[in-house]
Formats: structure tokens, C-alpha cells, sequence
């Protein structure tokens, strides 16, 4: 298969999941570069372009479906936005097997969490508030940025375990990957690390994937898309780690 292939349906299927259950962000760079080869600082950025496709097409889909709560949203994007400089500034100064470990603990620690622990579904939302939020959304734009995942993979697992429907909480990771991915490209085209080829690519396979993900997400019990969501997780923090110990 060649590489613009390879890349659009590598988008295409981390639109899917992205648009679905929220956390597709999270394969784009493992698979970017632990198999195809591409520098992690050159796959960090082409999949943070990528996301301001998904983030537009998501929450399209999402605001219309009446799943996004605004107030919320807004907070967190307030947030997100200079944490998503500081974050794509920081992913060119840390070194990348430390970004790679980052990731695989980050996806195994959600996964896991979020397969076993369901106290909190269907009872009262933990509502930390305005400042709160924008707190949540400052860290959540920072590490997304250092590790390319765009914010739902950090934002949907925190949101379920305060207690907000699925539905809310993947809406929420829709709306906030907009300024965290607009903001960590134009700090990665600034620091010269964009490959627009790539960005393209996997913009093009992102978008269509996301929005059919997030068609299909409100067509599925909410318990199915948790388990879909954690057991992806896993599977590519495990993933990574047996890439990284060979």
C-alpha cells in the first residue's frame, strides 16, 4: 500500500473511532511512527492539523444532536487554547521516547479506569465550575499538544469519571480539539516542524471518519461505547510499549 493510501485510511479510521467514542487520536501517532517511520515531532504535528478538520466536522454533528453542553465547552476551550502553545513548544524539547512512554501510560490508565470503574455513571455530575473548567482545559490542551492525541482521548475518560453522559462527554472532546488543534499547528508550523502532505492526508481521512463515528455514536447503548472506548485504550498503550521494548 503506498503512503497516501496508508495515511488516508490510517485517518480514516482514527476519524472513526474519534467521531464514535472520542478517543481515535490516540493510535494516529504510535502507528505514525513506531510503523510507518515518520519523526514523532513531524507525526505530532501533521495529526494535530488533522484534528482542526475533525473538531469542525464533530461538533457540527454533535451541536445539532443537541450533545454538546456550550457553557461547558466554552470554559474548557478557554482553557485549552494557551495550553495548546505551551504544549506544541514543550513536544519539541522533550525527547520523544519520553512522550512515547507518556502516551502508552495515558491510554492504559484511561482504559483501564474507564473498563472497571462505572460508579459514576448515571448519577449526579461533578460540576468543578467556570474556573474549574478552564483549569481542566489549560491541562488537557497542554498534554494533548505534547502527545498529538487532540484532546478527547484526555478529556472524554475525565468527563465520565465526573459523572456526564457519554453523548456529553465525546461531545465535549468534539469541541475542544478546535482550539487545542489550531493552536498546537500554528505553534508547530512557527517551530517548523509541519509537514502540510501529511496534514492533508490525514485531515482528509480524519474528517470523513469523524463524521460518520459521530453519527453511528448516537445510534449505540452508551454502555457499548465505553467499553469500545476502554478496551482500544489498552490495546494501544499495549501496543506501544511492546513496540518500545523490542
Amino acid at each position: 500500500m503506498s503512503m497516501t493510501a496508508t495515511l488516508l485510511s490510517l485517518g480514516l479510521l482514527s476519524g472513526l473511532m474519534i467521531g464514535c467514542v472520542g478517543i481515535g487520536g490516540v493510535i494516529l501517532v504510535p502507528i505514525m511512527t513506531l510503523g510507518i517511520g515518520i519523526p514523532i515531532g513531524t507525526a505530532i504535528a501533521a495529526a494535530m492539523a488533522g484534528y482542526i478538520l475533525t473538531g469542525i466536522t464533530g461538533t457540527l454533528v454533535f451541536s445539532r444532536k443537541g450533545s454538546i453542553r456550550w457553557p461547558l465547552a466554552l470554559s474548557l476551550c478557554l482553557g485549552a487554547a494557551p495550553g495548546a502553545l505551551l504544549g506544541a513548544w514543550a513536544s519539541e524539547a522533550i525527547n520523544a521516547h519520553v512522550i512515547e512512554i507518556l502516551i502508552a501510560a495515558l491510554a492504559i490508565v484511561s482504559g483501564l479506569y474507564n473498563l472497571r470503574d462505572k460508579r459514576f455513571v448515571g448519577k449526579s455530575a461533578i460540576t468543578p465550575g467556570t474556573l474549574g473548567f478552564i483549569a481542566i482545559g489549560a491541562c488537557v490542551g497542554l498534554l494533548s499538544a505534547v502527545t498529538g492525541t487532540g484532546g478527547p482521548v484526555l478529556l472524554v475518560p475525565l468527563m465520565l469519571t465526573f459523572g456526564y453522559p457519554v453523548l456529553t462527554a465525546v461531545g465535549l472532546g468534539q469541541a475542544i480539539q478546535l482550539p487545542v488543534a489550531t493552536l498546537a499547528t500554528l505553534g508547530a508550523y512557527a517551530f517548523g516542524s509541519l509537514d502540510i502532505y501529511l496534514s492533508v492526508l490525514l485531515s482528509i481521512g480524519l474528517a470523513v471518519g469523524s463524521t460518520v463515528g459521530a453519527g453511528v455514536a448516537h445510534h449505540v447503548p452508551r454502555a457499548t461505547l465505553r467499553t469500545i472506548a476502554a478496551s482500544v485504550l489498552i490495546a494501544t498503550g499495549a501496543f506501544i510499549i511492546v513496540r518500545l521494548a523490542v
